[in-house]
């Protein structure tokens, strides 16, 4: 079996491969880069593990012309930019002890040790710089049955570091067999280990769940998490009723419309501002009683997520109409300006003047002209 892909015969990443290789040191490509060029997807990020010492990649590197960043030196990990590329360079390492958010570290000259600390076995893929696949652990076999599990004991690996439970879900929502479903091991062990959820950062958990809830169709893997008592831990309050019927209407897949559907509680989760306001316009616009073209006023290019969202939470289909209504609510503007009713209305009055022809011209779907409206205005 050969790993393929323009990111590996790439000069800047055989550049860092040669430069282990001519000092004598292994380099394999590892994890993601090689998973996602076997089943043919993007790969975004190249990591790669060596028997080489942190401080000799620092000095190879620098040999070789290329620049090392020593970004994560004390766990082993050194970026190194090859032609403007970021390459993570990793030791070999092996587990000494783990508190489920952090582990402590040794180096190891041992491919095999390295693998043994990963978490699924379809991230403990290497290859070689001519594509040379090594798989320690077998984890060829479950990537082509698109089988999420975990290496070892699944309870072990979830005691390391229990955003692993997290990941089991995203993982499995975009790389397994949905007729497959989740595996029952890797299930039972993190509905057991629930709990150590409470000890990871909200920036971390948070972080995974927009990568799940961006997954084609996180349904199931979302109903799993809330059958386990997973869901209710990380975002209390939250249904999944409204989300398979929400992957079935939606135009496009977005993480924070299919948040919006789930509801509950998002103070686990650390959202930017500009996330909660998305969150707060598109799921109250699908729960208030606003007009579609109310919506496209108030919500701009997010109206037609709001509209979408709010056929599924009622379980039914999208009227194309409403979805014309936000568009267009979104594109033109509200043609009556506060120096239109000056000085005849000032203070108070003219916000509520301005509301009032506001709402006229909401339910007209945007008819009603400027000399319409300031006439509703000065009633």
């Amino acid at each position: 079996m050969k790993v393929e892909g323009d990111w590996l015969t790439a000069p800047a990443t055989q550049a860092v491969f040669a430069m282990l290789d001519r000092a004598g040191h292994r380099a394999l490509a590892v994890g993601g880069c090689v998973r996602n060029a076997l089943l043919g997807a993007a790969v975004a990020d190249i990591d790669i593990a060596t028997d080489a010492l942190p401080e000799t990649v620092m000095d190879l590197a620098h040999a070789a012309g290329l620049k090392p960043i020593p970004t994560g030196i004390d766990h082993g990990t050194i970026t190194v930019i090859s032609d403007h590329v970021p390459h993570e360079v990793t030791t070999f390492r092996r587990d000494i002890d783990t508190d489920g958010r952090h582990a402590t570290v040794a180096f190891s000259t041992e491919v095999a040790e390295d693998a043994a600390r990963r978490d699924f076995t379809m991230n403990a893929l290497y290859a070689d710089a001519r594509g040379g696949l090594v798989d320690p652990l077998g984890g060829l076999a479950d990537l082509r049955a698109r089988h999420v599990r975990f290496i070892g004991e699944a309870e072990a690996r979830i005691a390391e570091d229990y955003l692993r439970i997290l990941r089991f879900f995203r993982f499995t929502a975009w790389y397994g067999d949905p007729a497959l479903g989740l595996d029952g091991e890797g299930l039972a062990a993190c509905a057991a280990g629930a709990e150590g959820l409470d000890r990871i950062s909200a920036e971390r958990i948070g972080q995974e769940l927009r990568k799940l809830l961006a997954a084609p169709d996180p349904g199931p893997s979302v109903a799993a998490m809330a059958q386990a008592g997973i869901l209710a831990r990380i975002l209390p309050g939250a249904e999944v009723t409204a989300l398979p019927v929400l992957i079935h209407l939606e135009q496009r897949a977005d993480w924070v419309t299919r948040l919006a559907a789930l509801g509950g509680d998002v103070g686990r989760l650390r959202l930017s501002r500009a996330e909660l306001r998305a969150l707060a316009d598109v799921g109250g616009g699908a729960r208030d009683g606003a007009s579609a073209f109310a919506l496209g006023d108030r919500l701009g290019a997010r109206a037609c997520d709001a509209v979408i969202l709010r056929a599924a939470l009622m379980g039914q289909a999208v009227d194309p109409t409403d979805l014309d209504l936000a568009a267009e609510g979104a594109a033109v503007e509200f043609p009556l300006a506060a120096a239109d009713l000056m000085p005849e209305l000032s203070g108070p009055a003219l916000g509520a003047a301005l509301q009032a022809a506001r709402a006229a011209w909401h339910d007209s779907g945007g008819t009603l002209d400027r000399t319409a409206l300031r006439r509703i205005a000065l009633r």
